[in-house]
Parts: structure tokens; sequence; C-alpha cells
């Protein structure tokens, strides 16, 4: 596979998960503030559910726009700020 294809299905990829509203708000509030726990995240967001939270943070995690790292029982999630340049750059605004 040719990497012009595997970029192109990366974008798609970043793309669709933020397709979603909720996804956009998850990245946005991560862009603003680093390395927050799935609580932390669905306490900021309200109105979302945790396992549908759950959902949403596996979505933007699989399509690479999300970094997490894992503290005793804790993951902590941040946005990768080089494929958000690279396939977002509007959350960076």
């Amino acid at each position: 596979m040719s990497t012009n294809n595997e970029e192109h299905q990366q974008a798609v990829k970043v793309y669709k998960a933020l397709g979603e509203p909720t996804r956009f708000a998850i990245a946005k509030l991560l862009i603003q503030e680093h390395n927050l726990c799935c609580s932390d995240i669905g306490g900021k967001l309200e109105s979302v559910a945790g396992s549908t939270l759950s959902h949403h943070l596996k979505q933007l995690t699989e399509c690479g726009l999300l970094k997490v790292r894992k503290d005793g029982t804790y993951l902590y999630y941040s946005v990768d700020r080089d494929m958000a340049e690279k396939y977002a750059p509007y959350l960076l605004a």
C-alpha cells in the first residue's frame, strides 16, 4: 500500500471520528486540558453517560487522535498534537 493511500485512509478515520459532535467536543476539551481521565472528561461533558464516553474515547484513540497513558488503574487521555496538526488543524485554533 502506498504512503499516499495510507495517509488518505488515516485522514478518513480522523474525520469520521470527529464527525460525531460528542467526539469533537472531547477532542476540543483535551486540546485545552491535557491528561484527563475518563471521569474528569465525563464531569466536564455532563451529558455523556460513562459507557458512551468510553466508546467515544476508544474511537478517538483508534484513529490515532488521542494518546493514552496508564497510571495505576486510571487511563489518562491527551490529544496527539502531531496528528491534530496534520489532519485536524481546526482543533488547535
